[in-house]
């Protein structure tokens, strides 16, 4: 997991990316807001997408 703040069509945004291990992005989610809510919200896509990690 790593989050960052980044500027994407001109508005800054956080962005959440879910990192395997050899490097490659997994998943990735932007938020306007960097909250427990908008966390949540990322691992549950994450999860949903691809399962729990092993």
């Amino acid at each position: 997991m790593d989050e960052t703040y980044v500027k994407a069509r001109g508005r800054w945004m956080y962005l959440y990316r879910a990192i395997d291990s050899v490097g490659d992005t997994v998943e990735f989610w932007f938020s306007e807001h960097r909250d427990l809510p908008a966390a949540k919200q990322f691992f549950r896509k994450a999860l949903t997408r691809h399962g729990r990690p092993d």
